[in-house]
């Protein structure tokens, strides 16, 4: 009896062991950082990172939950046809997270593993959630979310070097910034890469976070 005690111990043991192993599977969330010096990245050079960080935020894999306040996550995108609001009626509520009708933790669950069939919810390592209200890029210019992106009062009340931390912090918990790149279910990434947007976000904050005027 106690010899069957141990072995139900040990494949319990086993099992959990594996579950945690197949919950740390997925891409890979290292970045290299070298701040440069501010001032050392000129304006054209910046505006030109700035383009491109413009294309990764305004993308679908960003920007369906960066939603303004009626908090209703978007559906665009190649893989989704004519944008579109979340099926099923999905309203995130002001929690943004779906506590007053539905948790978005119900479908989304937390998982470091990215890999989800199509047609599946997707998933990443940190609770399911829409961006802050303050956040909003979907649907918005690049003179907007610069705009947005560059004050502390409506980015989460960080300076550029802020940001690239929030960029490496995100992507090393596997969140939706490592997710976007790498989001699986034959959904289109976020174009450039993860490293690369953390290299023009370098590159635009040194050299002043200069935005389009137009």
């Amino acid at each position: 009896m106690k010899k069957t005690l141990i072995t139900a111990a040990a494949l319990s043991a086993g099992f959990t062991l594996a579950a945690l192993a197949a919950n740390t599977e997925g891409p890979d969330p290292h970045v290299d950082v070298t701040l440069l010096e501010e001032g050392s990245v000129t304006q054209a050079d910046g505006l030109a990172a700035w383009e491109r960080i413009y294309e990764v935020v305004s993308h679908p894999r960003c920007a369906n939950c960066h939603v303004d306040e009626t908090n209703i996550p978007m559906w665009s995108g190649p893989t989704y046809g004519e944008a579109r609001p979340h099926g099923m009626n999905i309203n995130a509520g002001d929690s943004r997270i779906g506590a007053e009708t539905l948790m978005c933790s119900t479908c989304h669950i937390t998982s470091a593993d990215f890999d989800t069939p199509p047609n599946a919810a997707p998933r990443y390592g940190i609770d399911w959630s829409l961006a802050p209200v303050e956040f909003l890029w979907y649907g918005q210019t690049s003179v907007q979310i610069c705009a947005q992106m560059k004050n502390p009062d409506t980015n989460g009340d960080r300076d550029w070097k802020g940001l690239v931390d929030h960029l490496v912090h995100d992507a090393e918990a596997f969140g939706p910034v490592l997710w976007g790149f790498n989001p699986s279910g034959g959904r289109e990434p976020a174009p450039y890469g993860l490293q690369a947007h953390v290299n023009d976000m370098i590159a635009w904050g040194a050299a002043g976070q200069p935005c389009p005027t137009e």
